[in-house]
């Protein structure tokens, strides 16, 4: 019973009913943790040692650059690509443990509904990450920061901030809204081959 269960899981995770969700799953969601994994070190790795201010003092560094940065972005971005895989996991969770084979999620309505349920909260979870990181990083990121560090010594007021590799992060962050967008566009899609495939499968009934 537990080797099915386990088999059911791992083929339902990995090989989605619709050839829109597989190229979303293996495809496009492998491209973009790669993305994030190897590239997004590469250019945030050493964000917080590049970071200077002026006077270049380390604990006005860390001050500022915590003010410039609440959230880490490569933080951020993990958090979403996890988040948005919930609704799916815990789909296939329950479709696995139910025995549910991959032809009855778009032959039965009531697993047919569920799926695309968490299709459209994919789609939901996409839309306010990309409400967040609009909020919190903006769309560019500019060569200087201005820090107001009055709260930590009355000396330094608005202090001028240098960041590093401003135009490579620019490049990156607009890459990043793009895999959402994508990925919303694909879901979208995957939600409308399921419509037509269930309307086949009515038809030819």
């Amino acid at each position: 019973m537990s080797l099915n269960y386990i088999k059911n899981f791992y083929e339902g995770c990995l090989r989605p009913p619709t050839v829109i969700g597989q190229f979303h799953t293996l495809f496009f969601g492998s491209v973009r943790m790669f993305f994030l994994g190897v590239l997004g070190f590469a250019v945030y790795g050493n964000e917080a040692l590049h970071f200077s201010c002026d006077p270049d003092r380390r604990e006005l560094n860390l001050f500022c650059y915590n003010q410039f940065r609440p959230v880490t972005p490569q933080v951020f971005w993990a958090l979403q690509l996890v988040t948005v895989l919930v609704p799916g996991a815990v789909f296939h969770l329950y479709a696995a443990y139910k025995n549910i084979a991959q032809e009855d999620i778009l032959e039965r309505p009531t697993y047919t509904v569920f799926y695309i349920i968490s299709v459209l909260l994919r789609i939901v979870l996409e839309v306010a990450a990309f409400w967040l990181q609009s909020r919190l990083f903006g769309f560019l990121v500019h060569s200087l920061y201005f820090c107001d560090a009055s709260s930590l010594d009355k000396t330094f007021n608005f202090t001028k901030c240098m960041v590093p590799e401003h135009f490579e992060k620019t490049i990156f962050l607009s890459a990043m809204y793009i895999f959402t967008i994508i990925t919303m566009i694909l879901c979208m899609a995957e939600i409308f081959e399921i419509l037509c495939r269930r309307l086949g499968y009515l038809t030819h009934q």
